[in-house]
């Protein structure tokens, strides 16, 4: 019973991902409750997420519930190895791909 949160994060993430031997639950207890670390195949960081974070969401709310059911306060926490820069990385792409613009037909103006 006491690893019942772990099962079900395992259960939960392996049918929602395109590689599920990748999917690694580890779980520790301290003096704030249980904590899950989930670790998946970087590729499959999206569909454990979800758009804005709400697959993400909803899997800490069925664990909180499932925590409230055997009093321990349950807290999930995924591990991204990348450290959260996916958005940032495109966002900077284009801006590193800087090509010289050709003015010179400007220089010619009487403006």
């Amino acid at each position: 019973m006491e690893e019942q949160d772990k099962d079900f994060l395992e259960m939960v993430v392996k049918s929602i991902v395109n590689n599920p031997n990748d999917v690694v639950v580890e779980r520790t207890i301290d003096e704030r409750g249980v904590l899950l670390t989930l670790k998946t195949n970087p590729a499959d960081m999206g569909y454990v997420i979800g758009r804005k974070g709400q697959t993400a969401q909803s899997i800490r709310t069925l664990l909180k519930i499932i925590g409230a059911k055997n009093n321990s306060r349950v807290n999930l926490k995924i591990y991204d190895p990348e450290g959260g820069n996916r958005r940032e990385d495109r966002a900077e792409r284009p801006a590193q791909v800087s090509e010289e613009i050709d003015t010179s037909a400007l220089d010619d103006l009487n403006i």
